[in-house]
């Protein structure tokens, strides 16, 4: 008879040391050939490795899961897809499995949103506002900064600052004002985003025009040369930013329709009647030209907090997302189409097959802009019985006559146009 101290020498039916390792749970196989059940207990499980078939059978069974497990061919079994990889890495992402479609997204593909009450039309209508608000209040103030700020009256010196006012502001805005358009249009590297453009732009204008309303406030009498070139560096900041601002609202619209392009030109075209009827207004409610003034480019102020409350009012509704969603679509079919080709647009060839209009539009411009404001404001009332009083001729004469008439050439171009689409 054996006793039981034999079996952990010649490991015929005793606990090896290797035995004694697995039980204490070292080595147990980890894939689930063979598990200590919890309800056996120790004791059990010792009395099963003695026994000599039990023993054999537990090293086999331990030496095939270990074989399986560092097996170079037999991989454990991975969880089951329910898009395999060859769809995954060769369906574009619009087609695979309605990825990143949501219900929103679905209804709107089947049912097109329309625009209710004409809200996006307006809001890009008060942004076409905003496109040329900063021009048009700085031009329309002439009787602020000639007959008041730089007067001989308020200044008590005669410079030649005022007699040519509006040709430099002329030259001050329009200037910066191209350069940054055609920098907006090129550009194509960080600024791709318009939120940033847009809300960036807006915030310069909006101090500015605060730096302008301090200026009205402060007085300048003793400083006409420095209150001049301030105003001159406020004019080309102001149009550097507008010139961005302006080029990146006629990249919105034209994610749309095409009369929302209409609407930005429309709004452009009343922002000079609006101006000018808040040039009038101001004269007329205002005891003074400098609570006048105050008045007046606090509108604009105000016009510009709008703007910028209604861009971020934009992506809150269903048919600009849907025609962003589309326009998307669309630049994603044009860069798989232009794969292995170069990705910047030919401006060249489209400049070459737009030139006859261009040229027609630079040439309206700029016989437009030669005499309108800066010979237009001089003209003077030729005699003293005439039905507008001095004060108000130049303002209903040159801007309100100038600013209302455009607007109604622009609105007849789009009711009645000459060549059907």
């Amino acid at each position: 008879m054996s006793g039981s101290g034999s079996y952990g020498k010649d490991g015929a039916g005793g606990a090896a040391p290797e035995s004694q390792r697995l039980l204490n749970g070292a080595d147990l196989p980890t894939n689930g050939l063979i598990q200590r059940s919890n309800n056996v207990s120790r004791e059990e499980t010792l009395r099963r490795l003695q026994g000599g078939e039990d023993g054999r059978r537990f090293s086999e069974d331990h030496a095939a899961a270990a074989a399986l497990n560092e097996s170079p061919v037999v991989q454990r079994q991975q969880p089951v897809k329910l898009t395999p990889s060859w769809e995954d890495s060769n369906l574009p992402d619009e087609e695979l499995n309605f990825r990143g479609v949501t219900m929103e997204v679905a209804e709107m593909e089947i049912n097109p949103p329309k625009d209710r009450y004409n809200l996006v039309y307006w809001i890009f209508l008060l942004h076409g506002i905003g496109t040329l608000m900063p021009w048009n209040m700085f031009i329309t103030a002439k009787e602020y900064f000639v007959d008041y700020k730089l007067s001989e009256e308020y200044t008590g010196e005669k410079t030649a600052l005022a007699s040519n006012f509006l040709a430099y502001v002329g030259l001050t805005a329009q200037i910066p004002n191209v350069i940054f358009n055609w920098a907006n249009i090129l550009w194509e590297g960080k600024g791709q985003n318009l939120t940033t453009r847009v809300v960036y732009s807006l915030v310069f204008e909006v101090f500015i025009f605060i730096l302008t309303v301090v200026l009205a406030m402060v007085n300048t009498s003793t400083w006409p040369e420095a209150f001049f070139f301030v105003t001159m560096g406020s004019v080309a900041a102001l149009n550097m930013a507008n010139g961005i601002y302006q080029n990146t609202v006629y990249g919105m619209a034209a994610k749309l329709p095409f009369k929302y392009t209409g609407a930005v030109v429309l709004g452009s075209n009343i922002s000079g009647t609006f101006t000018s009827i808040v040039s009038i207004v101001s004269l007329l409610i205002a005891p003074d030209a400098r609570t006048s003034a105050i008045y007046y480019f606090i509108t604009a102020l105000f016009i510009l907090l709008v703007c910028f409350d209604t861009y971020f009012a934009l992506p809150l509704n269903r048919f600009y997302r849907y025609h962003e969603m589309v326009n998307e679509k669309e630049q994603q079919a044009l860069r798989r189409a232009q794969i292995g080709q170069t990705s910047s647009a030919p401006l060249w060839p489209i400049f070459k097959k737009c030139m006859p209009q261009l040229f027609n539009i630079f040439f309206v411009f700029f016989v437009t802009l030669a005499i309108f404001p800066a010979v237009h404001a001089d003209i003077k009332q030729s005699s003293p019985d005439f039905f507008i009083s001095e004060k108000f001729f130049t303002e209903i004469t040159c801007f309100l006559t100038f600013n209302m008439f455009a607007m109604i050439g622009s609105m007849t171009a789009s009711w009645f146009p000459w060549v059907s689409t």
